[in-house]
């Protein structure tokens, strides 16, 4: 099947030089449709083959497949550095932010902000990669 470039000319309107057109990503969906359409206009004494096709939908399916596999990690990612956090709960700490001195204190809190879990330490958020050491804080005198 052949495509003939859509020309401004075409359409009956001016379009500027330096206009953009949004790139758009193709689901599943968008995928039919374009399937759809070329079976509707295809040479009915050239048809493509069966495989052609079922290689576009392999295709599109692995493609559909890896997006989902990345969403995955990413949760998967989320919730070990959430359980990590967890593990660091009444834990002293030494965390230092940028050119910040270091800051020693004891975890106090884990939450999660802007989907990145972080460590409570003296009333402030820290991510997990600002931690520079862990102990085990020492235990308070007894009376």
């Amino acid at each position: 099947m052949t495509v003939n470039p859509l020309l401004a000319s075409d359409l009956g309107a001016q379009v500027a030089p330096t206009t953009r057109v949004p790139t758009r990503t193709l689901k599943q969906d968008d995928f039919l449709k374009l399937l759809i359409t070329q079976l509707t206009h295809q040479d009915p004494l050239k048809p493509q083959t069966d495989t052609e096709f079922v290689a576009q939908m392999t295709q599109f399916t692995n493609l559909e497949q890896t997006k989902q596999m990345q969403v995955d990690i990413a949760k998967l990612r989320v919730q070990q550095t959430l359980g990590q956090g967890v593990g660091l709960f009444g834990q002293e700490v030494v965390v230092r932010m940028g050119d910040n001195p270091a800051v020693t204190g004891i975890v106090t809190g884990v939450e999660i902000n802007d989907g990145e879990p972080q460590i409570i330490v003296g009333g402030k958020p820290y991510t997990l990669d600002k931690v520079l050491s862990v102990h085990t804080p020492a235990p308070a005198a007894q009376p």
